[in-house]
């Protein structure tokens, strides 16, 4: 049995709702908790907020940081590091199941993340065997795009997933956005695409266009 990641918690012990939520490159677990505090939400939520291992980045000149898997290239669909999003996978699921153990349905938790964590969020998600409440990718991209119709699990073809992203995004680009939302739906997933004014961040519309979506799933 694997490891589970460190987690950064906040929310009741007992509760009924979950939401693991992954941060982006370089960044940690405590990246988005002030985000909380923001989010007006009408349940009960326990946030897991897992830290990425650290491992080198060829594009950080190949030193070590918090990461959810190589990348390679500024062209970050490009050259994309498959061994490395399938080891992340594992890790996620394992908080997943840790979740279950816990006693919160699979489908009362919401997953989660930002630019390279949205990615394996996206990644994971759409592969997972047990119906989620739904998938929430900001400022990401679904990578192995080409993988991912031979791999899609049919318990979270009705899952919703919002994917939300900046328009004048210099790091992940907001074409990929639109590629990624276009596949699902020729998929027949539940997506939809919200884009802002800013660039890779999250900004308070965004933050309230998040709100109400989780609400909706934990309705």
């Amino acid at each position: 049995m694997s490891t589970l990641l460190p987690c950064v918690e906040i929310g009741p012990e007992d509760c009924a709702h979950s939401i693991i939520w992954l941060h982006g490159l370089g960044a940690d677990g405590h990246d988005f908790e002030p985000v909380v505090n923001e989010l007006n939400l009408n349940q009960a939520v326990r946030f897991i907020f897992p830290h990425a291992p650290t491992m080198p980045v060829t594009v950080n000149n190949g030193l070590s940081m918090p990461a959810w898997y190589d990348i390679k290239s500024a062209q970050i669909d490009s050259q994309q590091d498959a061994t490395g999003i399938q080891k992340s996978q594992k890790l996620i699921l394992d908080l997943i199941e840790r979740e279950i153990e816990r006693g919160v349905e699979s489908k009362n938790i919401i997953l989660a993340g930002f630019s390279q964590g949205g990615a394996i969020a996206l990644h994971t998600g759409l592969r997972y065997e047990k119906p989620l409440a739904g998938i929430m990718g900001l400022s990401t991209y679904l990578p192995l795009i080409d993988s991912v119709e031979n791999e899609i699990s049919d318990a979270n073809r009705a899952t919703p997933i919002l994917l939300a992203h900046g328009a004048h995004d210099p790091i992940v680009p907001f074409n990929l956005a639109e590629k990624t939302n276009e596949l699902l739906n020729q998929l027949d997933y539940q997506s939809e695409l919200h884009s802002y004014v800013m660039e890779h961040s999250v900004c308070p519309e965004e933050i309230n266009q998040i709100s109400d979506w989780i609400n909706q799933r934990f309705n």
